[in-house]
């Protein structure tokens, strides 16, 4: 094709039946605003890409940072049609291909055959034909179906088409179709090939793609079964340290009184810290003495919650959700028992758990010189985290 083409995606709506913004969506390491974008940046066809934007600009303008195409940001109107409107006037391209940037999952061959016919005959839409049988009957809402709903006529099936876009049109005679159209047509404009169709412009459809599906409640966003099963991994901790004279001890951010506290560049909280291990431990990200090293004077007397808090950024940045942890403390003296339920509530909201996704758990042993002297405390812990 000689034509200049130019992609304009839609992207301004409220998504008031989502009740979030439907385009911030993860589609699996995508959102639905940037499959869109990269479907079109991938043909070979379009020389630009003009996305019109509403309140969501400042994300509209994060997602196409990457692009390797031209890419214009426009202000959206009112109106679905207005949005497209400014779309098409912002356009340099012969062609324009108008996409509802919420139909992430087009494809090639489907955006080739409609700019390829709209160069030939001037307007171009995908459309499948309609699986179901259709019925005419009273006005509703377009929501739910009215009372005393009654059947007028059923249409022929083999006539209707579900249309879906990108709608591909000869820029010039689309701006010229705007210039004829008056207030009581467009009324009547519904999609951008109405605006063909009203001002007597023929408009041709060609092969879509069931799958090339508009999101636009809920009930649209792909189903748990249908995304890869997320992947589990379990993780342990270890760590131990010297009970000393004037030291505070801190288990589990829990500032337990006792003559001796344990002895760190930190506070020295050794079931905290084995937690955090644990948990780092699953997702092969190193251990605490990596992210937090006991040479670096920011740390020296550090709360081991808010490192724990780190920690937790850290596993979401690479994907990762944890599930529960367990942990043991090893130590003869002092009892800690009475201490534990608040252990729990400090790590799990360190963590952001429910607190019954946390055990602690409290042992002696006596036969190990270390502990069993009262020379100093352990704990063990293991985590269970899986992908986001």
């Amino acid at each position: 094709m000689e034509k200049r083409v130019s992609a304009v995606l839609v992207a301004a709506g409220s998504s008031t039946r989502m009740g979030f913004d439907k385009l911030s969506f993860d589609l699996g390491g995508e959102t639905v605003l940037r499959c869109s974008i990269r479907a079109f940046e991938q043909c070979p066809l379009v020389t630009e890409i003009v996305l019109v934007a509403g309140k969501n600009r400042a994300f509209v303008e994060q997602q196409a940072a990457d692009c390797t195409k031209p890419v214009q940001i426009v202000p959206g109107g009112a109106t679905r049609a207005e949005s497209a409107k400014n779309g098409v006037l912002a356009a340099k391209g012969d062609i324009v291909a108008v996409h509802d940037a919420a139909r992430p999952f087009v494809s090639q061959p489907v955006i080739t055959a409609a700019l390829e016919a709209a160069a030939r005959s001037g307007a171009a839409a995908p459309a499948v034909p309609v699986k179901d049988t259709i019925k005419t009957a009273v006005r509703g809402d377009g929501k739910t179906v009215p009372e005393a709903c009654l059947v007028q006529t059923t249409p022929d099936r083999s006539t209707l088409y579900a249309v879906q876009t990108p709608q591909c049109f000869d820029r010039a005679e689309y701006l010229a179709a705007l210039g004829e159209l008056d207030a009581e047509k467009a009324r009547r404009v519904t999609d951008d090939c109405s605006l063909f169709e009203l001002t007597g412009r023929a408009v041709q459809l060609t092969q879509g793609d069931y799958a090339n599906l508009k999101i636009t409640t809920r009930e649209d966003l792909p189903r748990p079964a249908q995304k890869e099963e997320p992947k589990m991994r379990i993780g342990h901790g270890y760590d131990v340290h010297r009970l000393v004279e004037g030291r505070r001890l801190i288990l589990g951010g829990v500032d337990v009184p006792f003559e001796k506290g344990l002895l760190g560049h930190s506070d020295a909280d050794v079931l905290t810290h084995a937690v955090m291990d644990a948990v780092l431990g699953a997702a092969a990200l190193g251990d605490i003495g990596q992210h937090f090293p006991d040479n670096d004077p920011a740390y020296s007397g550090a709360d081991s919650l808010k490192l724990a808090r780190r920690v937790a950024e850290i596993l979401k940045e690479h994907g990762w959700r944890i599930e529960n942890i367990d942990a043991t403390l090893l130590c003869q003296r002092p009892k800690l028992a009475p201490h534990i339920p608040a252990m729990r509530r400090n790590l799990a909201d360190a963590f952001g758990l429910p607190v019954d996704a946390v055990s602690v758990k409290a042992t002696t042993e006596e036969h190990l010189g270390f502990t069993g002297e009262g020379l100093g405390i352990a704990a063990h812990a293991v985590a269970l985290i899986e992908t986001l």
